[in-house]
């Protein structure tokens, strides 16, 4: 239950640590850096191999289709432009959120020596979601982003290894969709909202 409580606070933690970093121009500006390398990482490390294990070569299409969809629809549609990273952010936060589930599921199985690995890139979760979302849309929205990562893990844990068991399809290629969806929003949308 340690390891449960730990991981919800995490986030929260990655939450604070931006708010220590961005009222000083010069760590904000290795924070851009770091997340424009820290995200591609995160996907490549986490998402593409599960995804790549599954579905070989076509979940490298979905994630490009991820990275790219936002893109097209900014070009085809310049009424739509606007709104595209928002949409790409939403399905980035609920591809976390189906991460965090999964590993919240993993947590309440004790043979599973996961615990310390999620807790700890749990705060690089919450950085990365007060990092986009909070200097564009305020507190109170970034506060529920984090708040999504943390219910989702309640509700992992509580169904445990049922959710793992079950084996749901599609998960690996959606995820892979969220991945290059992410590396939409990071570079995009980071761009234009971390001039300090």
């Amino acid at each position: 239950m340690d390891q449960l409580a730990l991981s919800i606070a995490a986030p929260v933690v990655g939450a604070l640590l931006y708010g220590w970093l961005h009222h000083h121009p010069y760590r904000i500006a290795l924070l851009d850096r770091f997340m424009y390398i820290a995200v591609p990482a995160l996907v490549a490390w986490q998402v593409l191999p599960h995804a790549w294990a599954e579905y070989g070569v076509v979940s490298v299409g979905v994630m490009l289709l991820g990275l790219a969809a936002p893109a097209l629809i900014e070009r085809v549609s310049y009424s739509l432009a606007p709104h595209t990273d928002n949409v790409a952010m939403v399905v980035g936060i609920s591809g976390l959120a189906l991460h965090v589930l999964l590993e919240g599921a993993a947590l309440a199985s004790p043979e599973a020596p996961v615990s310390l690995a999620v807790i700890v890139h749990r705060i690089p979760v919450g950085l990365l979601i007060w990092w986009l979302v909070r200097p564009r849309h305020g507190f109170w929205i970034a506060s529920l982003g984090i708040g999504t990562v943390m219910a989702a893990t309640v509700v992992g844990f509580g169904i445990g290894a049922r959710l793992l068991d079950e084996g749901y399809a599609g998960v690996e290629l959606y995820q892979a969709f969220v991945g290059g969806s992410l590396l939409h929003t990071v570079f995009h949308q980071g761009r234009h909202t971390h001039r300090h």
